[in-house]
């Protein structure tokens, strides 16, 4: 076994390698750049080595400065991680020469497996089923609307060597092809150093499966089950679990027994993920496809880990020492239900704009990387796992990948892990940049995620008009409202306290009138219990001033809130949604109705930067006639490219920014008239 192991990767993968490595009595070292240096992973690390600046190609895909640290510090082994050098044959190489080992697949897997467009040819020669599409080299903008015809709208066009949803396009039209293919090829070449990009047909009502495959040096090759991935926005997964609520016994044999062949063709081994996308129209569900294989771990690894007991990591590591797998296709089983939801770093009430900044405050629901956790991965009794790799005061930078962590729940059953989710996203307290906690727990509580009718359109397909919070029922509404009372009054005691400035105003019983969007309530408290538009209500909780979360228990149910105090009184947030409580004291809230309300301005006539980003492109000049929904500019923010649309028609009267312009948030990029 190896003493000492190199992480060419950053952030929760990184620390989650670590954490298995210190487990097994293995020595770890990291390499970090400069954005990087106060980063956790590198502080748990048993050694860290600084590679150079921020930006990934002067850094973590520099493959001779990974090797330099393994030879300065004497690693052994490199465990890649995902992303960055994971499926670079290059690198693989060039550690062989080395007499260092690569925690991964063998060389000639990569190739084969890790180009799409090779894979697919390699799969249609094995008999696989395979989505129709072009498989070759597209010349040019042109070609590329000559084959989306051929194949029949929509089509998806993808990078050859991409992954995690960046070099992806989904064309219904020959304006999108024409819009989309110089965007995928720029963002195959900036994300991965590859611009070939391949089409295929795009199938509708489709579900994302993919089969998780384990194998040693000794041609022992097993399935791990499925994971569902379907909950996609942008092509990029949002929320995984498994096993799937779709997949029956005979289909998950079906699947994981052609997904064994399709690796043993190419002589795999350690962890890996054949991705297939399963018909919506086909009721059987066996119409599924060969979609491309991940010669890595995955970002999703943990919803298996929970489910089997098999820490895939370990496993990895054991595999590129040369050991057997210790069990075989029959040891493996399904243990209840887990449910991974991406926590990411993007503004889902502004089109998921992303968003980048200081963590001012960062609590997940349990403390990462903590210990005690039993044999499946999971945390404690309650079954929830955080991985992340930020801290509180940390900076989530535009270089990297905008996913702040991972929040992992497991339950005996489907709906036992999703109120666990909807119960630990209440209690992750994110502050400083915009988050996607709200979303990811209206997911959970959504009618059809519930009944487990899922496709990759589920999102576009239930939210067309963008995010607006969780709906909030009745009940919901009036809790939230007493609290706001019970807090106010907590308040006013407090200040009262401090030095009489209340004077008595305030005297018990305290009344307030909670105004919750179109929703009045009443509350008062009297002898300490709380009463809702005069009728007792059953609110038990505690509150010190400057408590940010409350715990409560309404009606025997336990309820979380985050709270924010405001000028006029608070922010709620709980199970999705933000709610604004206006709270006035009880004597003077008639006056509320006589206050006036502010417009805001109309910024239609601006285009404003919506998110933290480099100006690529601008396509007009001052004078320019635009019509509405016409491409003004690309701005490009955490390695993805965003093109930004005239709102309304008119002529451009200013420009306030030039192409290779950094821009910050609300930046106004031109003026029209």
């Amino acid at each position: 076994m190896f003493k000492k192991i190199l992480i060419a990767n950053r952030g929760e993968i990184a620390c989650r390698i670590i954490k298995t490595a210190r487990r097994m009595g293995i020595a770890t070292v990291a390499v970090y750049s400069d954005a990087d240096a106060r980063a956790p992973f590198v502080q748990m690390s048993d050694e860290a080595v600084h590679i150079g600046p921020s930006p990934a190609a002067q850094s973590y895909l520099l493959a001779d400065k990974i090797i330099a640290a393994c030879k300065q510090t004497g690693a052994e082994a490199v465990h890649p991680g995902y992303g960055f050098l994971s499926e670079r044959t290059s690198f693989a190489q060039a550690l062989a020469k080395e007499n260092i080992a690569f925690i991964g697949p063998p060389v000639n897997a990569i190739a084969a497996m890790g180009d799409k467009i090779e894979s697919k040819k390699l799969a249609l020669a094995a008999g696989v089923n395979v989505v129709p599409g072009f498989v070759g080299e597209i010349d040019d903008t042109e070609h590329a609307v000559k084959i989306s015809e051929e194949i029949g709208y929509p089509v998806m066009m993808k990078a050859s060597a991409g992954g995690g949803g960046k070099g992806m396009r989904l064309a219904y039209n020959e304006q999108d092809v024409r819009e989309g293919f110089e965007a995928t090829k720029r963002e195959g070449l900036n994300s991965f150093g590859d611009d070939r990009v391949f089409i295929e047909k795009f199938i509708l009502n489709p579900r994302h499966i993919e089969i998780q495959i384990l194998g040693d040096q000794h041609s022992n090759i097993l399935y791990l089950n499925e994971r569902e991935c379907s909950i996609q926005r942008r092509h990029q997964k949002v929320v995984e679990e498994a096993p799937s609520p779709f997949v029956t016994p005979k289909m998950r044999k079906a699947m994981g027994e052609q997904c064994v062949a399709l690796s043993r063709a190419v002589g795999y081994y350690s962890a890996g993920t054949v991705e297939l996308i399963v018909s919506g129209a086909d009721p059987s569900g066996e119409s599924f496809y060969f979609l491309e294989m991940n010669t890595r771990l995955q970002v999703e690894h943990p919803v298996t880990e929970c489910i089997t007991g098999i820490d895939l990591v370990e496993q990895m590591i054991r595999v590129a020492a040369g050991e057997k797998l210790a069990f075989t296709q029959d040891d493996i089983k399904i243990d209840g239900w887990a449910i991974e939801n991406r926590v990411y770093a993007e503004d889902p009430y502004r089109g998921f704009l992303p968003s980048t900044g200081r963590l001012t405050r960062y609590r997940p629901p349990v403390a990462g990387w903590t210990e005690d956790e039993d044999a499946n991965g999971r945390r404690g009794v309650a079954g929830i796992r955080v991985d992340d790799g930020v801290y509180d005061g940390g900076e989530v930078s535009i270089f990297y990948d905008p996913m702040i962590a991972k929040l992992i729940t497991w339950g005996k059953t489907r709906d036992e892990a999703a109120d666990l989710q909807i119960a630990a996203l209440d209690r992750f307290e994110i502050e400083g940049l915009g988050h996607n906690i709200d979303f990811v727990s209206a997911i959970m509580q959504h009618p059809r995620f519930r009944s487990g009718e899922l496709t990759t359109g589920f999102i576009a397909e239930e939210y067309p008009d963008g995010f607006q919070g969780a709906a909030a029922d009745a009940e919901l509404i009036k809790s939230l409202a007493a609290i706001a009372g019970f807090v106010a009054t907590a308040e006013a005691d407090r200040a009262r306290h401090v030095d009489g400035q209340l004077g008595d105003t305030l005297d018990p019983p305290a009344r307030w009138q909670v105004n919750i969007g179109d929703v009045v309530h009443h509350i008062e408290m009297i002898d300490g219990d709380i009463h809702v538009d005069g009728v007792p209500f059953d609110l038990s909780m505690e509150y010190d001033p400057g408590d940010r979360l409350i715990e409560a228990e309404v009606g025997g149910e336990e309820l979380a809130v985050k709270i924010t105090k405001t000028r006029t009184g608070f922010h709620l947030t709980t199970r999705g949604a933000m709610h604004v409580a206006r709270v006035l004291p009880g004597h003077i809230a008639h006056l509320a109705t006589h206050m006036i309300e502010k417009i805001p301005p109309d910024l239609s006539k601006f285009l404003i930067c919506p998110m933290p980003g480099l100006l690529t492109t601008l396509h007009v000049s001052v004078g320019d006639a635009v019509e509405a929904g016409q491409p003004l500019a690309v701005v490009e923010a955490m390695k993805m490219e965003n093109i930004l649309r005239a709102e309304k028609s008119g002529t451009v009267k200013l420009i306030n920014a030039q192409a290779g312009d950094s821009l910050a948030v609300d930046a106004v990029i031109l003026e029209m008239e």
